[in-house]
């Protein structure tokens, strides 16, 4: 790709924000269970570790992390990342899907990395759910939509909720301004095959803003693959189709973001 010849440094910023969910089924006594597994498998030092990949996949150096466990449960990590010299690689901003998880080097400018996770259950109907926040900010001559797929292959991705948006301008040396520097579709098109195989995704973009949105839910349910820890003792078949129903529920829900009534619930 031509190299841009501007005024100054590309200072476009492009800002990557999602929310990740994980939906399980877990009667009374598992609840404790599932939100211990949730502080454990995802806490503040394996998180740092994915955002360290992240820095690699996107090019950046690590200036600054902070990190937190809380108390009773989640965790939250902010890096601080900087542009790393890589004069000899390739920084073409194709609308491509970005590796899992190879790393890809490019330029970057000050940026930042964000995760904060928040496990929760129902009260009393049997339902548990994990919610992770990421945001990644860049500067410079790359999209963070390079890290996305890593990102969801890091999780357990049930439900995904992905907003993309392109702030700010900077300027050709004959004074022109730029809004945008690479072209964009959809997110959906920077997705991997399997992801793509494994969601339902609905865009809501506005392109005349730099704004693109994608909701994404999975197209099969698999009773089995929500269902935590009934190894040792297992649902007989009225208790999973009462678990069916509440999870396509609370799926439906979530993706739709508003509250049903079970007789409104989408199918």
């Amino acid at each position: 790709m031509k190299k841009l010849s501007l005024h100054g440094f590309n200072n476009i910023t492009k800002s990557l924000s999602f929310n990740i969910y994980d939906i399980c089924y877990t009667k009374t006594e598992h609840r404790k269970n599932y939100i211990q597994y949730i502080n454990q498998s995802y806490n503040a030092e394996r998180l740092t570790r994915i955002l360290h990949e992240v820095t690699d996949i996107i090019g950046a150096t690590v200036l600054n992390v902070a990190r937190q466990d809380y108390e009773p449960q989640g965790s939250s990590v902010t890096m601080l990342i900087a542009e790393q010299s890589t004069p000899d690689q390739n920084t073409e901003n194709r609308e491509e899907p970005g590796p899992v998880p190879e790393t890809v080097v490019a330029h970057l400018d000050k940026s930042h990395i964000t995760v904060h996770t928040y496990p929760e259950s129902h009260p009393y109907c049997g339902i548990s759910s994990f919610r992770a926040d990421i945001d990644v900010s860049t500067c410079g001559c790359i999209s963070p939509l390079r890290a996305l797929n890593f990102l969801i292959h890091s999780f357990e991705s049930d439900i995904v909720v992905v907003d993309y948006r392109v702030r700010g301008f900077t300027r050709y040396e004959d004074g022109t301004k730029l809004f945008i520097d690479h072209e964009i579709n959809s997110i959906q098109n920077f997705f991997s095959e399997d992801i793509r195989a494994r969601y339902t995704m609905v865009d809501v973009n506005l392109y005349e803003e730099n704004l693109f949105h994608t909701k994404m839910m999975p197209s099969q349910f698999h009773l089995d693959d929500y269902l935590f820890d009934y190894d040792k003792a297992p649902l007989n078949e009225t208790e999973r189709l009462e678990a069916e129903r509440l999870l396509k529920h609370e799926i439906s829900e979530i993706f739709y973001g508003r509250h049903f009534k079970d007789r409104m619930a989408p199918s």
